[in-house]
């Protein structure tokens, strides 16, 4: 069996950034005085960024309007992200049973670093502006032997790489949804993915 390295999707999986976006989000609209319905856009979260800009700003806007809310993230987005429910013990989990922890997250590496170390949460390795199929490159890069996210494209991504994927519904997807689109697994929320993973390891050792 391969050595166990997890990889994990940020928004909705391991963190719940929608206080913080959403408050990114109104900045933006303040600063450029475009309507962005905040609630809205963080009830989708999962796809590019560049994705939820245009469906608020022109196609000749979107490209500066994707630089000023980054530009604004840091200052609104970090602080009222909180850890999602098991998200700690997640981790702890892959590390007690002598694995790694990738994070895979279509958001920008930088930005996903400032909300790890803001939460004090430790990674082995970060990739970042990646979504669906291209998920797939860093996943095989490191050596990824699961994929745990909350998205449909997040199941494309694990498909990808030719790794199961482990599903949670915190995020904007269904359970159906999660299986039709290749989970291995759906779990309600990360507090049960520790025995989940025992379970799948204990079927991989099996084959």
């Amino acid at each position: 069996m391969p050595a166990l390295t997890v990889g994990f999707d940020l928004d909705m999986t391991l963190l719940d950034t929608r206080p913080g976006i959403a408050a990114a989000y109104r900045a933006l609209t303040e600063r450029t005085g475009v309507r962005v319905d905040a609630e809205a856009a963080v009830s989708r979260l999962g796809p590019p960024l560049r994705t939820e800009i245009a469906r608020w700003f022109p196609p000749e806007q979107v490209d500066e309007a994707v630089r000023v809310y980054r530009e604004l993230y840091p200052a609104y987005a970090i602080t009222p992200t909180v850890p999602l429910p098991g998200a700690r013990a997640a981790l702890d989990a892959v590390r007690r049973r002598g694995g790694r922890v990738v994070v895979v997250t279509s958001k920008l590496g930088r930005l996903a670093k400032l909300h790890l170390n803001h939460l004090g949460l430790a990674v082995d390795e970060l990739a970042g502006d990646l979504f669906a199929e291209e998920k797939a490159t860093a996943l095989r890069a490191h050596g990824a032997t699961y994929y745990v996210g909350d998205h449909v494209a997040d199941m494309v991504a694990a498909e990808a790489a030719g790794v199961p994927g482990i599903a949670v519904t915190t995020g904007p997807c269904s359970a159906d949804e999660l299986r039709a689109a290749g989970a291995a697994v759906v779990l309600a929320d990360l507090t049960g993915f520790p025995a989940a993973l025992d379970g799948m390891i204990r079927l991989a050792l099996k084959q």
